[in-house]
């Protein structure tokens, strides 16, 4: 059995069982394998022509969420996670509300709105809440934020969470639209403003709500139906990159003091 001290601000932190590089490593393959095998089973016993990307994006992401709950709970606890409410939830929520309501302004000034609402909205924002939001941070802003945390410490585990968050969501998440030039730019900035927020309130609901709200409220209850113009779209996802960076320069924390990990 390895031992681990780890002193920061007179604070000692005891690392028993796995070494935390050995930890990031399994944070990061071990829910991904599990979707790649969710994949292989859903190839062979399905017949994928007739499933919906919403169906086989929420089966993959919950095997993915699945391997998290089970890793972070055993390592860390659900606080660990950053399942936390009251005031960590509340701060959270407010500060993930301001990049909600940043992009939503550019995107009714940048973006055409063809239509109002669309069919099964409801049922459709509980996708978004659960099989985008929820299991795509439990993951990230959960497991792998504070595996990576205890390996090389928070402000590169707000980074590299939110990196991965954005790479996740450019090929998941029903708002990155293939070919738009700065979609993955503005997805990661969009993880990393999540990670810091994750990093400065030591939870991670509240960015899960306002993100299944923001996706909610820009895309399906403002349909660009049947897709954007590509040109908006970069025009959108520039200045939205440029408004979340000012963010993270605004919440950067500062002192040790700051850090909730």
């Amino acid at each position: 059995m390895l031992k681990f001290e780890v002193m920061s601000d007179n604070k000692e932190f005891a690392l028993t069982g796995t070494a935390p590089m050995v930890r990031v490593i399994l944070a990061l393959l071990l829910p991904v394998a599990a979707a790649v095998i969710t994949g292989i089973i859903i190839t062979n016993i399905a017949d994928v022509n007739n499933l919906s990307q919403q169906s086989t994006s929420a089966v993959l992401t919950s095997s993915v969420a699945v391997v998290s709950w089970i890793l972070g709970l055993r390592w860390y606890g659900a606080r660990g996670l950053g399942l936390r409410g009251g005031r960590p939830l509340y701060a959270g929520i407010g500060f993930a509300a301001l990049g909600w309501v940043i992009f939503l302004v550019l995107r009714l000034f940048f973006v055409d709105i063809l239509t109002l609402g669309s069919p099964n909205s409801a049922r459709t924002y509980l996708y978004l809440l659960l099989f985008e939001s929820f299991t795509t941070q439990i993951w990230t802003f959960g497991l792998l934020f504070h595996a990576v945390a205890d390996w090389r410490g928070p402000l590169t585990a707000a980074i590299t969470s939110g990196i991965v968050f954005g790479l996740v969501g450019s090929i998941l998440f029903q708002e990155a639209y293939v070919g738009t030039q700065f979609s993955i730019i503005y997805l990661i900035i969009w993880g990393i403003l999540y990670g810091v927020i994750r990093l400065r309130t030591g939870s991670l609901l509240g960015t899960v709500l306002i993100q299944s709200l923001q996706s909610f409220s820009a895309w399906v209850a403002l349909s660009p139906y049947p897709r954007p113009n590509p040109g908006q779209l970069q025009s959108l996802y520039v200045s939205a990159t440029i408004a979340y960076t000012i963010v993270i320069w605004r919440l950067w924390p500062k002192h040790e003091d700051d850090y909730r990990v």
